[in-house]
């Protein structure tokens, strides 16, 4: 399965469904650390104090991962009725390093074990389907990472066109030279088109494996 994300830097991504009369206010946040993960639930709890559930999942690292930390919180609600079928519609998404929180007021109909299911993954879903319509989701793959140093003169065209091939530049560090950190998937392509753009005279340094973020 593909692995999907927020985009770094967005903050965060709203969504709202109303059921009954009760309004489930879903937030999607990009996190790297459990600890953030928490941090963006106290928001949720601080910003809608009078709410009485605030539900959570969150997914920290890639599916295939043997370490790969998940977390659902039902908040009061009767178990298994909330943060399950939030994770569940997260993994179903394929998205991870990121955190769900349905913030829920209650608008004075009971909805049910099964209404409740229903309600809090479509909360979810909603706002992955809202991340995906404004263009702020991101794949997530382990590439194989790569610094290039160029004289700076040539480092501004060099990079453009790099980018125009679809190679991803993580950063790009000025020092002596302008450093390029790269990330792809196929060294000996890499290598040709480093060859072809810079005449043979910049050389490739080889720098282990990274998840990074692949616009899709």
């Amino acid at each position: 399965m593909a692995d999907f994300t927020v985009r770094g830097g967005v903050g965060r991504v709203d969504a709202e469904i109303d059921i009954k009369r009760s309004r489930f206010l879903c937030r999607l946040v990009r996190i790297e650390t459990e600890d953030a993960a928490r941090a963006a639930i106290d928001d949720a709890r601080k910003e809608h104090w009078s709410a009485r559930h605030h539900c959570s999942a969150f997914v920290l690292g890639p599916h295939e991962a043997p370490n790969q930390v998940r977390r659902g919180n039902d908040d009061g609600e009767p178990s298994g009725t909330a943060g399950r079928p939030m994770l569940e519609a997260l993994s179903g998404r394929g998205f991870v390093d990121c955190v769900a929180v349905v913030t829920r007021y209650f608008g004075g109909t009971l909805l049910g074990a099964g209404g409740l299911v229903r309600a809090y993954s479509e909360a979810v879903l909603t706002a992955v389907d809202a991340a995906q319509s404004r263009g702020l989701v991101v794949k997530r793959e382990r590439r194989e990472l790569f610094t290039l140093a160029l004289a700076h003169a040539e480092a501004g065209r060099i990079e453009a066109d790099l980018r125009q091939r679809g190679v991803v530049i993580l950063r790009t560090d000025y020092g002596a030279d302008a450093v390029l950190h790269i990330a792809d998937d196929d060294a000996a392509r890499l290598t040709a088109v480093v060859a072809q753009i810079t005449a043979g005279r910049a050389d490739l340094e080889t720098q282990g494996h990274e998840w990074v973020d692949v616009e899709l």
